[in-house]
């Protein structure tokens, strides 16, 4: 059992409160000896002994509350609830027992029955402690375990108490009474608490509602043996009010568990109305064959009614689950527009429906452009907002014309009926919702549109159709404006340095194949291509004298030389279309293992792009003419990119470049028969 952490407190404090702990258990545990044996006076044992142990679980409580912040309403009112049942078991003891005779009520019946309200109360206040929330499941849940467990109480001890009370006044027998209803609203209580659970209580609530269950038990039986003139001052029963008392006192200082969202499922839903109702059915029978209280009948018929509304409840919230379930299967949760579910099947409506005469059934589909790059650079919540923003607009232009779909990520549809006239206004219309601008991004949408059943027959044939045309618009768009920066940028290169312009040529045709080899999609080998035709940029702000040095680099020639792809990034990026190769380019210089530059990046924190230039650069510069090394034989280029793999290079991707070089080198072989040069490769890793 794990104990609430004393960290806070002093050596001697806790070595204190464990001997007053250990103390008030041995002086249970020797009171309960007397009981059991009779050894021992009893003035001793039945007063000082027990009531000392009555007080010491009081304490316990008290001090759980004074010590620890965490739920002390709710130990206050318990401990205070267990002070006042001892201060009136200490004024029997004291006043009532000598005088052998005990009026009822007494000071000592408040002092009993004050122990139930604050009980109560902190029971109610620990709950919302330990829970947080009270679904209403879970509150008619536990009252009707509550009601079924106190109808089936009340039918066994109630009727012989009741009529035992009868013989005395009516303020004596409301008194023996409240001992009872009040012990079966503490059971409905303590059953209530274990249903918030889940039925698995832990630690805590098992100690607690074991000492509930006991003290209640413990005040049945002695008003029934007091009913039935079988009650001796002094045995065993008597053991079981300071028992309960020290089980409440030890389920103060068991730590709190975190707070634990608890739903129940399969028969675990309808356990507890089931068993409470066949309870309460047999609670009824017996009152057909013989003499039980009426309560016991009330409380037995209140069960009934109980699992009746439970099983209404079930049935309204199955039902709205179902709904939910059936609106969730075709709604996208982040927009609220219908899915890629829901389009297939109004998709499918659509083909087998004729439209109205001179009208079509417009398809089109829409995928973002700069998204991407918006949701790099301002977040993945920033970007879902503005997913949620477009599919809203989006949706507010398509109830005019027909329905608006999120197909997921950043694609969007719409599907309409509309005359051919209608056509190129819904078209921009939609684009134009689709769109937005601020300050550092720029989003539009690319989109393909097909006219059911005109150009597309079936389902999949106006999906296939639509996807081609959307992704033959988003290829134009962006070959378009990044092939024109891109060739002012290699243009700018060609003249400031011819011979880094070439070498740049034969990098992006190894980076394009070796893409290719590891399967990147088409919109990644475009990117890493660029990459490799860019990836020099930045050495245009190198002076000649370092790009063309025929010894070693300096160490500060070495750090001039590692900020080129910073000026690279910059340089690229000034173009919005070559942001995501900017990026790349920033990472070349990178190595697997870390300590690269700029950024010290290691392992996959490289974007794969730009560890697939890295080793098409590093070969491409391994088998040209260097100002420092004559240049290597491909194969003993492949040597060194392998020997670097792990460290410098990302192995899988230097044995997808030894497939792709053995490839060239075949062809190579297979158009001429000239041998390469042969040479000695320099100790620095190639970076031209």
């Amino acid at each position: 059992m794990k104990f609430l952490a004393m960290a806070k407190l002093s050596t001697k404090r806790r070595a204190t409160m464990r001997a007053a702990g250990a103390l008030v258990v041995l002086g249970f545990l020797a009171f309960a000896l007397h009981a059991i044996s009779g050894l021992g006076s009893e003035a001793l044992f039945g007063t000082w002994v027990y009531c000392a142990v009555m007080a010491g679980a009081a304490a316990s409580c008290l001090t759980r509350a004074a010590l620890v912040r965490r739920e002390r309403s709710a130990w206050l009112l318990i401990g205070l609830g267990l002070l006042i049942w001892t201060g009136g078991e200490i004024y029997y003891e004291a006043a009532l027992a000598i005088s052998g005779s005990v009026p009822i009520p007494s000071p000592a019946d408040a002092g009993y029955l004050a122990f139930y309200p604050l009980t109560y109360a902190g029971l109610i206040v620990l709950l919302r402690e330990r829970i947080g929330s009270f679904p209403a499941t879970r509150w008619l849940d536990g009252l009707i375990a509550g009601l079924a467990v106190a109808a089936a109480t009340a039918a066994l001890a109630l009727g012989p108490i009741a009529a035992a009370s009868n013989t005395g006044s009516a303020l004596e027998t409301a008194t023996n009474l409240a001992y009872p209803i009040c012990d079966l609203t503490l059971l409905t209580l303590v059953v209530t608490a274990a249903s918030f659970t889940g039925w698995r209580p832990g630690a805590t609530w098992s100690l607690l509602g074991a000492g509930m269950v006991v003290l209640a038990a413990s005040d049945v039986a002695y008003l029934l043996q007091s009913a039935q003139g079988t009650y001796v001052e002094g045995g065993i029963l008597d053991a079981a009010w300071p028992l309960g008392a020290l089980l409440i006192a030890g389920a103060a200082w068991v730590r709190p568990s975190a707070r634990r969202r608890v739903v129940a499922r399969g028969m675990r839903v309808a356990a507890v109305p089931i068993a409470a109702a066949l309870l309460a059915m047999a609670v009824l029978a017996a009152e057909r064959a013989g003499d039980l209280p009426a309560a016991a009948e009330v409380l037995a018929f209140t069960t009934l009614l109980a699992v009746i509304g439970r099983l209404a409840l079930a049935l309204r919230r199955a039902g709205e689950s179902l709904a939910g379930s059936e609106r969730e299967a075709t709604t996208d949760e982040l927009t609220g527009l219908a899915n890629r579910r829901a389009l297939m099947a109004d998709l499918a409506a659509t083909v087998d429906r004729a439209p109205a005469a001179g009208n079509s059934h417009l398809l089109v589909m829409f995928d973002l452009d700069g998204f991407k790059l918006y949701n790099d650079t301002f977040g993945h919540p920033t970007g879902d907002a503005l997913l949620a923003r477009l599919g809203g607009r989006l949706e507010a232009f398509a109830t005019s014309y027909g329905r608006a779909y999120r197909l997921g990520g950043d694609e969007f549809c719409l599907l309409a009926e509309c005359s051919p006239a209608e056509v190129e206004r819904i078209l921009a219309g939609a684009g134009a919702a689709l769109a937005e601008r601020g300050e550092g991004f720029e989003i539009s949408a690319s989109q393909g549109s097909v006219l059911v059943p005109s150009e597309a027959a079936t389902v999949k044939d106006a999906m296939q159709l639509a996807d081609r045309r959307m992704y033959a618009d988003k290829v134009s768009e962006r070959i378009s404006a990044g092939s024109q920066s891109r060739d002012v940028l290699l243009a700018a290169l060609r003249e400031r340095t011819p011979l880094l312009a070439e070498q740049a040529v034969d990098v992006a045709g190894l980076a394009q194949a070796l893409a290719e080899e590891l399967d990147m999609s088409a919109e990644e080998r475009d990117e890493t291509t660029r990459a490799a035709q860019l990836h020099e940029v930045g050495k245009m702000a190198i002076p000649d004298a370092i790009l063309t040095k025929p010894g070693p680099l300096s160490d500060s020639e070495w750090e001039f030389v590692r900020r080129h792809p910073l000026i690279g990034e910059r340089i690229i990026g000034s173009a919005a279309a070559l942001v995501p190769v900017a990026r790349l380019v920033r990472s070349v210089g990178e190595r697997w293992g870390g300590g690269g530059y700029p950024d010290g990046l290691s392992g996959e924190q490289i974007p794969l792009g730009s560890r697939v230039v890295a080793v098409s650069a590093a070969y491409a510069a391994m088998v040209s003419e260097r100002p420092h090394a004559v240049a290597m034989r491909p194969a003993r280029a492949l040597e060194e990119l392998r020997r670097g793999a792990g460290e410098q290079f990302d192995l899988a991707v230097v044995e997808a470049f030894g497939r792709v070089a053995a490839r060239r080198e075949a062809q190579v072989q297979g158009q001429t028969s000239a041998a390469p040069a042969t040479g000695r490769a320099s100790k620095e890793a190639p970076w031209r």
